[in-house]
């Protein structure tokens, strides 16, 4: 893959979403400028899913939550080059930032993809999947909004939809179909990518408030 390009960073700024101080809950219409539904990547890596999903949907605007402040940077960068207005960047605790910064029943979906299984147990705490955070999509996503979830780690699968199944009133629904990739970059996430060039099975799980 080749690398991306170097930003000036009022190229990038467009792009960025800095969580307010003091915590204050986002206007999305404010944020994009359009009436647009919204929807909101937690842990958004390398920005594949993102930089898709909003050529594919310009009519949607997107909202991409990561911790790292390099992947940030970094899929600022990707999006500026292809100049994606319904994209915006936020470097923050997931956690944090659904709990502050996002308003009740203001999400149209909510994609969790290939999240970190911090596999000690002592590390368990880490997961991005807790009670706390089912009940945070509940209560961020429309009627008829979904939350999208996919892991090649079937212990982490199994630990989500039983979370899924005591904690929340949201229905299962059926995934899309898995598709065989025409590209190198045809895949959900580049996490996607490599675990199915390994032959690993991908779990995939849909649910419907």
């Amino acid at each position: 893959m080749r690398r991306t390009k170097r930003l000036p960073p009022e190229e990038l700024q467009p792009y960025l979403l800095d969580p307010q101080q003091p915590p204050a809950q986002l206007d999305w219409r404010t944020v994009f400028g359009n009436d647009n539904p919204v929807e909101l990547e937690v842990g958004f890596g390398k920005g594949l899913f993102l930089l898709t999903a909003a050529q594919s949907s310009p009519e949607v605007n997107f909202v991409g939550i990561e911790i790292e402040r390099k992947y940030q940077l970094l899929t600022a960068t990707r999006v500026a080059i292809r100049r994606l207005t319904n994209v915006r960047l936020v470097c923050a605790d997931a956690r944090v930032f659904l709990r502050d910064a996002v308003r009740p029943e203001s999400l149209s979906a909510i994609h969790v993809y290939f999240p970190d299984p911090w596999w000690k147990k002592r590390h368990h705490k880490r997961r991005v999947f807790t009670a706390e955070f089912v009940a945070a999509c509940e209560r961020l996503l429309i009627p008829g909004g979904k939350l999208h979830f996919a892991t090649d780690v079937g212990d982490y699968f199994e630990m989500a939809t039983e979370l899924m199944r005591t904690h929340s009133k949201m229905q299962p629904v059926p995934p899309p179909p898995e598709h065989e990739p025409a590209h190198d970059m045809d895949y959900l996430t580049n996490f996607e990518r490599k675990a199915r060039k390994q032959g690993k099975v991908i779990h995939r799980a849909v649910y419907q408030r």
